[in-house]
């Protein structure tokens, strides 16, 4: 098969990496990709997010599968155009991406549906809102209703800090169109846990679990961020969680929006917060997850290509998939200043000597080739990914690599794993 992947993050880097060694695929493809996706595909200089020019290069190069990885083309309509003109494509359409590209929409289901999550309200006044704010108290969580990268969730520990985010967001425009309506949620105790199904419309096909980091800072401190580690299998999730998960959340969402009109294909990631052996839903992404997918990926025993065939075709129903027993970890590095204002374009050296360490593999993230220098491009930059027979092995491992990189304009946190060692 010819197939083409769409992104250019870490995600995408561990999607090419996994399904360069199918022995269906003939010829790889990934728009726009890195420096590292360079290395298992051919880049094309297409955006992620230019959903014409990417229903035309598959046309022009008959292109037979598509692998969408980011959530802005998914939202934006991408695999509804493929489809369309006779191209398979494994992603949600654009109405169904619309549990994540509107958190207002994801909870509004939960609500209809009895799935449990925080209780919430949609808001558009500032006024209304910091009216919910003080009827509710802090800590509380303030979110842009639409994609904002990973940074519209602001958990606020006063009221006062709940207040800035609404002006932030309603009346400073910070995030633009995204933040135009935003959603104002009761804060979850407990610990979190990133849960990954495929979805074929009807049946749901559990994957490993894994645990994202998504503060900056060590000890879970500082600003949200994208993710800056995570490691696979989740302690948290048992096998008994699992089956909960799947009763209580999973398949109620898919019944669902299966009802409602807008069936579910792909893989659907739902950000868990677990309390006393309690699951509730904290957010639906419609893709897999960034750190999380390159933990996922390092641990896959099986081909992944025909699993994603396979959700797309409706047919995932007694599809199985095998694991390695072996714990992955992911440790983030991101420029300086991340993720806030950072400097793009410094270089980073020591690469091949990381990924030479037995049983590490460095997917990039924002990186570009420049007369055979690797240079920095975005602001999480490289995930180093290890595995070992304990979280513990996975994480020495991880930062032995970590060690070997030379980038004195990145900087990343050094207790990935904390929780489960």
């Amino acid at each position: 098969m010819k197939v083409l992947v769409v992104g250019s993050g870490g995600r995408e880097h561990a999607l090419c990496w996994t399904i360069a060694a199918s022995p269906l695929v003939d010829k790889l493809y990934c728009a726009p990709g890195n420096a590292g996706i360079a290395d298992v595909a051919e880049c094309v200089a297409v955006a992620s997010d230019d959903v014409d020019a990417l229903v035309d290069f598959s046309r022009e190069n008959q292109i037979e599968f598509v692998v969408v990885g980011p959530e802005a083309p998914l939202v934006g309509g991408l695999v509804d155009r493929l489809e369309a003109i006779g191209i398979k494509a494994f992603g949600p359409s654009a109405e169904a991406a619309m549990l994540e590209g509107s958190k207002g929409f994801m909870k509004d289901l939960c609500a209809k549906y009895n799935i449990p999550t925080a209780f919430y309200g949609r808001f558009t006044s500032p006024d209304a809102a910091r009216e919910f704010v003080h009827e509710n108290g802090a800590p509380i969580v303030v979110k842009a209703d639409g994609l904002a990268a990973g940074k519209g969730v602001i958990i606020a520990e006063t009221i006062a800090e709940a207040e800035a985010a609404i002006d932030d967001m309603l009346s400073g425009n910070r995030f633009g169109d995204a933040g135009a309506e935003i959603v104002i949620e009761e804060f979850l105790n407990g610990e979190e846990a990133s849960f990954f199904v495929l979805v074929d419309g009807e049946h749901a096909l559990p994957l490993a679990s894994a645990q994202d980091h998504k503060r900056v800072g060590d000890g879970d401190t500082g600003p949200n961020t994208g993710g800056m580690g995570a490691y696979s299998p989740a302690p948290v999730v048992t096998e008994d969680m699992v089956e909960t998960v799947m009763t209580e959340i999973i398949y109620p969402t898919i019944r669902g929006m299966a009802a409602d009109g807008h069936p579910y294909k792909g893989v659907l990631y739902a950000g868990l917060m677990i309390e006393n052996g309690v699951p509730r839903l904290l957010e639906y992404n419609v893709r897999f997850g960034d750190p999380e997918c390159q933990v996922l990926m390092a641990r896959l025993k099986s081909d992944l290509l025909p699993a994603l065939i396979a959700s797309r075709d409706g047919v995932l129903d007694n599809f199985d998939l095998r694991w390695y027993d072996e714990v992955a970890l992911v440790v983030v590095m991101a420029a300086n200043g991340y993720p806030g204002d950072y400097e793009k374009g410094s270089e980073i050296r020591g690469l091949d000597a990381a990924g030479a360490i037995p049983d590490v593999t460095v997917f990039h993230a924002g990186t570009r080739e420049d007369d055979g220098r690797i240079l920095a491009t975005g602001g999480r930059v490289l995930g180093v990914t290890a595995l070992g027979a304990t979280v513990a092995d996975a994480q020495k491992t991880a930062y032995q690599a970590v060690d070997a990189i030379d980038w004195p304009d990145g900087f990343c946190r050094r207790d990935i794993g904390w929780r489960a060692i």
